[in-house]
């Protein structure tokens, strides 16, 4: 049976994910309720694992170090209490694997070869991009597996897949910011919030991460 995470869990996770958030952008890539979200903030805060920044233009929470330390306490005692570890291990080999795909994937998006020379992706070619994001299409099957099997064991890892799919909806649909685009829930932005994801939870270093 999956296990639900500790709402004060889900809060530093979202934090780490996002680097820099409002609550509400907390709750959105938590699904915590927003009450619980801005008492957990405020519960946080004053233990300093997160502060608040108030800019002229953004402003926000972020974990402090001990913030982010406390988190990977709470991770890792929810694998072992769970008994987790073990398929959240799994999982990240086989994202490791998929996620070399996606580093391709991405880099074509972006750049393209015309008569031998690689140049910017003005996406004019509708035949080139088709190709790409078909392969983007297979992709999303395999990660949906991974997913499968982490939702199975703990329910933080249900909306991912969500998450992805309406990226690709919107990509299909025409709207070609939602492969690689930063800030907004590009396809690539979910990747990267999954891939840390995974790293926190099972204390990886993303620096020191074994290549496949």
């Amino acid at each position: 049976m999956s296990q639900v995470s500790d709402p004060r869990l889900l809060v530093l996770l979202g934090l780490r994910l996002k680097g820099f958030a409002s609550s509400d952008a907390v709750t959105d890539v938590t699904g915590v309720d927003p009450g619980v979200v801005t008492a957990e903030l405020e519960r946080a805060s004053a233990e300093e694992l997160v502060m608040y920044r108030d800019g002229a233009q953004v402003s926000g929470f972020a974990l402090t170090p001990a913030g982010r330390s406390r988190g990977e306490e709470l991770l890792a005692a929810e694998l072992d209490a769970t008994g987790a570890r073990s398929a959240v291990t799994g999982a990240y080999q086989r994202f490791l694997e998929l996620n070399q795909v996606m580093l391709q994937l991405c880099t074509d998006w972006q750049v393209r070869q015309v008569d031998g020379e690689q140049v910017l992706n003005d996406h004019s070619d509708a035949d080139y991009d088709a190709e790409v994001l078909a392969r983007l299409v297979a992709l999303d099957d395999e990660i949906g597996s991974v997913l499968a099997t982490l939702g199975g064991v703990l329910t933080r890892y249900q909306p991912y897949r969500a998450r992805f799919s309406s990226a690709l909806e919107k990509l299909l649909d025409g709207q070609l910011d939602y492969f690689t685009k930063p800030i907004i829930a590009s396809y690539h932005t979910v990747w990267f919030e999954l891939h840390e994801d995974l790293l926190a939870s099972l204390g990886i270093d993303r620096a020191s991460e074994p290549a496949t």
